[in-house]
């Protein structure tokens, strides 16, 4: 039997200390970002499905963590985790696919509702910015 993943490249953004979550369908909190199209390269990805479900603009950093999630019993999703950086965080709009965003300080991340390997990319893109 083989394992069929699909591709989620996912965005983590921060002002100061707070990181940028979406609310989704299945009422978790993730990040933003979506599945790779064919032929995408993962920074093209991050960049339009930033601009579709937020209305910002961003540019691509580093990569961060990979990780495989199981989103529903037997589906799973193969997830790439990049620290974005963007210029205006003023003007954020969330398209239909989310129901909020909101802003969650770092130490409020282990409270929240959201999958654990989205919990680690965040603690290892906080310990990259510290040490750049």
């Amino acid at each position: 039997m083989s394992l069929k993943l699909s591709i989620s490249i996912k965005g983590i953004i921060f002002n100061n200390e707070n990181v940028l979550l979406l609310k989704n369908e299945r009422n978790e909190w993730e990040l933003p970002g979506g599945r790779i199209e064919e032929y995408e390269k993962p920074e093209e990805c991050l960049i339009r499905e930033i601009h579709e479900e937020l209305g910002i603009h961003c540019t691509v950093e580093d990569i961060i963590d990979s990780w495989v999630f199981e989103v529903l019993e037997g589906k799973f999703v193969f997830i790439v985790s990049y620290l974005c950086k963007c210029d205006d965080l003023s003007n954020i709009f969330i398209s239909e696919e989310h129901e909020e965003y909101k802003w969650v300080h770092l130490e409020e991340m282990e409270d929240i509702h959201i999958p654990k390997g989205y919990k680690e990319s965040v603690r290892k893109a906080n310990r990259l910015e510290i040490n750049n």
